[in-house]
């Protein structure tokens, strides 16, 4: 993969200025979500188990961005609840929950691209900075040391996901899979005890792919963090992915083991539709790559896109 480094296996990445502990629950409960007279999500309910890689698919339109956007306080939902822990997170706003140990990657590169790696992901070091306005503008020794430290923590989390060779290369100028690693590096540096990865894989070959795929498996083994992820390539999911739930038309339809998930009918049904749901049944076969065999010939898929919010 041209100008990429592959991660390390499960490098030590704790922070001694992070209190590290065991990663808090996150719990989904009972969650709707209503646009206008269309229901996008109807009492959604899961739980990510601390330190598993859990993750949520269906095709496209079934709720899935609603469902992350709603956790990450972009949406209000109509009803339910979501805890992160014991604290209630329920309509907390992005900015906020950042601190409180839930951190997110976009879908779509939400970076500077004039702007190095190293300062994309010294964003992310913002909710961790004491220092003020008058502060830095004074270059106070206290401020210049406090930027000192965040800015070496920056380097460190680059290095971890792969991309120490580009610091101080724009990301514009990066190959798409190391962009890709930038956004992810930029919410690790928020300290997050669960990290939310909105399709990470989206776009990527099959190389770029098992380097993401390492990455989201160090991230666990290395801070023993909570993953939740949003991803359409099944071969990643059911090789990395804990526990599963799918998600169909805004409704839970399974939640379990990738293995338990792969044979459930309700899925093979979602992604595949009635007709041929059960002429597999009858063929005894599983989905198979579920991502694909929902699209059509020009690869366009069956449903709706959600409600653009």
């Amino acid at each position: 993969m041209t100008g990429s480094q592959s991660p390390p296996a499960t490098p030590d990445m704790a922070d001694p200025d992070v209190t590290q502990g065991d990663s808090p629950a996150l719990v989904v409960e009972g969650v709707t979500v209503r646009f206008g007279g269309v229901t996008a999500l109807k009492d959604v309910s899961f739980t990510v188990a601390p330190g598993t890689i859990h993750a949520l698919i269906g095709p496209n339109g079934a709720g899935k961005s609603t469902c992350f956007n709603v956790i990450s306080g972009v949406y209000r939902c109509q009803s339910g609840r979501i805890r992160l822990g014991d604290i209630d997170i329920t309509g907390i706003r992005p900015h906020k929950l950042s601190g409180m140990g839930l951190g997110r990657a976009f879908q779509s590169l939400a970076l500077s691209l004039h702007s190095t790696v190293l300062d994309n992901v010294m964003l992310g070091r913002h909710a961790r900075t004491k220092s003020g306005f008058l502060g830095s503008g004074l270059r106070m020794p206290w401020v210049v040391k406090e930027r000192r430290r965040h800015a070496e923590r920056a380097v460190e989390i680059c290095e971890f996901v792969g991309i120490g060779h580009a610091l101080h290369k724009p990301v514009g100028a990066l190959p798409y899979g190391d962009a890709k690693r930038v956004d992810i590096a930029r919410a690790l540096a928020t300290e997050p005890r669960v990290l939310m990865l909105d399709e990470p894989a989206a776009g990527m070959n099959a190389a770029e792919t098992a380097v993401i795929s390492q990455t989201i498996r160090n991230v666990r083994a290395s801070l023993g963090i909570s993953v939740l992820l949003v991803e359409h390539d099944m071969g990643l999911v059911m090789g990395i992915a804990d526990q599963v739930t799918v998600l169909d038309f805004g409704s839970v339809v399974a939640d379990g083991s990738p293995a338990q998930v792969q044979s459930d009918p309700d899925v093979i049904r979602a992604y595949l539709g009635a007709e041929e749901a059960e002429g597999a049944e009858e063929a005894e076969s599983g989905p198979g790559s579920p991502s694909a065999a929902h699209q059509d010939d020009n690869g366009s898929d069956r449903r709706d896109q959600e409600p653009a919010r």
